[in-house]
């Protein structure tokens, strides 16, 4: 921890990896980390604080997969650990199933990018190169309107967490497969 009582990226990575062994979910952390930074830089934000919901926010998901769980469960041990109460609820709120408004930008844009993390890295691995260097906005936007494709996917989440932003959709999507793009060293994509 740092001196202010905010966790350390260190610290947030070494959670991650002591819950999460799944290679496919800590990818996908460090890709919402990377959209929670670069929103924060945009928006004018503490980009570190910001990137720590990102890279934790799922990392009771293998342990706790199911909506009565996650992410609830998560947070009580975050806040055992003493993390900070925005990060907290920012996490709690990003599963609508919670119950915990999204009253904080912060909380907002992890909502936005999550879901859509996931869709977008879902799109690289239909490439020939599963690379997220050859995923365009245009094929983004087809694919959210096929059923068959990535059905796990909540699309209403990414629509509405677009909407919440009050970022246009297309815009919303360039955004945040820059910002992963930009972040993928070590994401294997």
């Amino acid at each position: 921890m740092t001196q202010a009582g905010c966790p350390t990226r260190e610290d947030a990575l070494a959670l991650l990896h002591e819950w999460v062994e799944n290679p496919a979910l800590r990818r996908h952390c460090l890709c919402v980390e990377s959209a929670m930074r670069a929103y924060a830089r945009k928006l004018g934000e503490d980009e570190a604080r910001w990137a720590l919901a990102g890279l934790i926010h799922d990392f009771d998901w293998e342990r706790h997969p199911t909506a009565d769980l996650h992410p609830m469960a998560g947070v009580a041990i975050l806040r055992e650990r003493g993390w900070p109460e925005d990060v907290c609820r920012a996490v709690l709120g990003h599963a609508t199933h919670s119950g915990v408004p999204r009253d904080t930008l912060m909380a907002r844009t992890l909502f936005a990018c999550d879901e859509l993390c996931g869709f977008l890295v879902a799109c690289s691995l239909v490439l020939p190169d599963r690379s997220l260097a050859g995923v365009e906005v245009a094929s983004v936007r087809k694919k959210l309107r096929r059923a068959d494709f990535a059905r796990n996917v909540n699309r209403d989440d990414i629509v509405n967490g677009a909407a919440e932003l009050g970022e246009d959709l297309d815009v919303h999507i360039a955004f945040v497969l820059d910002a992963i793009r930009d972040g993928r060293e070590g994401l294997g994509t």
